[in-house]
């Protein structure tokens, strides 16, 4: 055990640093997460060895796989159904236009331009297509757009953006077998009669110091997971749908939201972000530029000539339209995620890992960066942070 007790001091040690590089740059620390883990792994490969690290230990890749799920379901959960019903036309225009367009045009730039084989460019095209849900969810958050109904409505629109991106990645790419029949199957069945049950649990065993709930959700999680990659497929393909469903009962938990926010930032989404910088190779991006630069500017000009347009249709003022825009434009979870699958299943080289990584690393700073120093919608921004509704009154300690 010793052995594991130093890996995992080195990787909190680098989680740590990761989030202090997030709170002094102020950038998402997932952002920061990948670069310490490229960084890493290049001074440690280049002193020790590049196994030093320990990125193939089968508890890393559990713990790191775990930080994706629950990201994933996360993400799913913030969606709020009532916003979404009501606004569903204007989210659905926003999210399917944010995927389709780069999709399709940044598949195109890799075959064309690039010269990737045919499906290592549909797996670029679902990497560039992504919305960043760790970044869009970090600047709501943290500037209080998430309690608003725009901010609601702009994280409806990357539910419809990585829901096509989940959906995609598993049609092209997931054989179509029996396994995948029964995959489908057992989670219709489940996903129908999960909100009913959920809440019947909670209701009769919720609220216990045993943290009952986590449990739960995290045997959902794991069950259907293992089920998905029994079918050849991605178990964060579950995690999103199983969010979905439960954003109108656990998303409005915003207790046990924290707690789980927690365990997922606290804890496990360190261990996902950092191995994937890891993978990154900078030699491979220093000797070749073009693929990186090429991704990073077609996936942008896409989204801002696609949904630009969009919001404006609905309403949105100039700045307020292009803010959301470059909200959209952003990259990072599903993006590494996608480019992940593809390196871990051979669909494409280590090179163009690298590549799509980069570019998607690069699409997280740029539109955050610009959006938030030219247009950020001030007027809209709440008078009382969203973190200080949800913490619950404690009166003062007295003096006795």
């Amino acid at each position: 055990m010793t052995e594991i007790w130093t890996l995992a001091a080195l990787w909190l040690g680098l989680a740590l640093v990761a989030t202090l590089v997030s709170i002094w740059l102020r950038i998402a620390t997932a952002l920061s997460e990948i670069v310490v883990g490229t960084i890493a792994q290049l001074a440690i490969g280049a002193t020790i060895g590049s196994a030093m690290l320990g990125t193939d230990q089968t508890w890393v890749k559990f713990l790191s796989g775990t930080g994706a799920i629950l990201l994933t379901f996360l993400a799913g959960a913030e969606l709020d159904p009532v916003v979404f019903r009501e606004r569903w036309k204007e989210a659905g225009a926003i999210g399917l236009i944010s995927f389709l367009v780069p999709f399709l045009l940044c598949a195109m730039a890799a075959r064309y331009l690039l010269g990737w084989d045919t499906m290592a460019s549909w797996l670029a095209g679902v990497a560039m297509s992504t919305t960043s849900v760790a970044v869009v969810y970090a600047v709501m958050l943290e500037f209080g757009f998430n309690a608003t109904e725009y901010g609601k409505v702009v994280l409806a629109a990357c539910f419809v953006t990585d829901l096509g991106t989940v959906l995609t990645l598993g049609l092209i790419f997931a054989p179509f077998t029996i396994k995948t029949l029964i995959f489908v199957g057992v989670c219709g069945a489940v996903l129908i009669f999960l909100p009913w049950i959920t809440t019947q649990f909670f209701r009769l065993y919720g609220g216990r110091p045993s943290e009952l709930e986590t449990k739960y959700l995290l045997l959902l999680l794991f069950a259907l997971g293992g089920l998905a990659a029994w079918a050849d497929s991605e178990a964060v393909l579950p995690a999103y749908l199983i969010g979905m469903i439960l954003a109108g009962s656990v998303g409005k938990d915003h207790i046990l939201i924290r707690r789980l926010r927690t365990l997922c930032f606290g804890f496990l989404t360190p261990f996902y972000f950092i191995r994937a910088g890891s993978f990154v190779s900078v030699p491979a991006l220093i000797a070749a530029p073009g693929a990186f630069l090429l991704m990073l500017t077609v996936k942008l000009v896409t989204k801002i000539s696609g949904v630009y347009p969009v919001t404006r249709s609905f309403g949105s003022p100039p700045r307020e339209g292009m803010y959301t825009t470059l909200m959209m434009s952003t990259g990072l979870t599903f993006g590494t995620i996608s480019s992940l699958f593809g390196l871990s299943h051979g669909i494409i080289t280590q090179a163009q890992y690298s590549a799509l990584v980069a570019a998607v690393i690069g699409s997280a700073v740029v539109p955050t960066l610009i959006a938030n120093a030219f247009f950020l919608p001030r007027h809209l921004l709440p008078d009382v942070e969203p973190e200080e509704r949800e913490r619950p009154i404690v009166p003062e300690p007295r003096n006795v």
